[in-house]
């Protein structure tokens, strides 16, 4: 967290307030389809997995790794059922902020309104950049970023959740992956 905003103690002991600790084990699914989302969530230990089902298939969107935030930012922001999914890839250690005690944090600490703000600018900024991806990279192009930028990620997760992210076929990232 002190890598969006450094708190001062004072203000961790306002946000460990509000902190609640969930466990996952491999296969869990911290939101469904349908359900609001009401946190915002900090993985501590573990892998989590985004993505929507569409015509039955499952489309992975985004890869969540130790030390960082997850949310769906849409239901959160608006109150509407999630269509989003987000799965534990591996037994998994969170910390949630309830939306509503964070919005009451935001009014008593400018530094937790400063943290809050570029929380979101970065969940953003991530988003924008997988976004953009598909219109700036090949599927090669995209696989060499993903290896470059996270290449942990691709020791841990599935070739076919790995694929489903990139957006091509499973067959295609094997193709990809021996050219190298």
């Amino acid at each position: 967290m002190n890598q969006i905003v450094t708190l001062d103690k004072d203000t961790w002991g306002l946000l460990r307030n509000v902190l609640v600790e969930h466990q996952l084990v491999k296969g869990d699914l911290l939101l469904k389809p349908g359900q609001v989302c009401k946190h915002i969530f900090f993985l501590q230990t573990g892998l989590l997995r985004s993505f929507y089902l569409t015509d039955g298939e499952e489309r992975n969107v985004a890869f969540t790794l130790e030390n960082s935030f997850v949310t769906d930012m849409k239901s959160l922001r608006s109150g509407q059922p999630a269509q989003l999914s987000i799965q534990a890839l591996e037994s998994s250690t969170l910390q949630s902020i309830p939306k509503a005690d964070l919005l009451g944090l935001y009014e008593r600490s400018h530094h937790l309104e400063a943290f809050g703000r570029r929380l979101l600018e970065n969940l953003l900024e991530e988003q924008e950049e997988y976004a953009a991806w598909f219109t700036l990279y090949s599927a090669r192009e995209r696989y060499n970023r993903l290896v470059k930028k996270q290449p942990d990620l691709v020791q841990r997760v599935s070739l076919g959740h790995l694929a489903s992210f990139l957006g091509i076929r499973r067959e295609t990232l094997s193709r990809i992956r021996k050219l190298k």
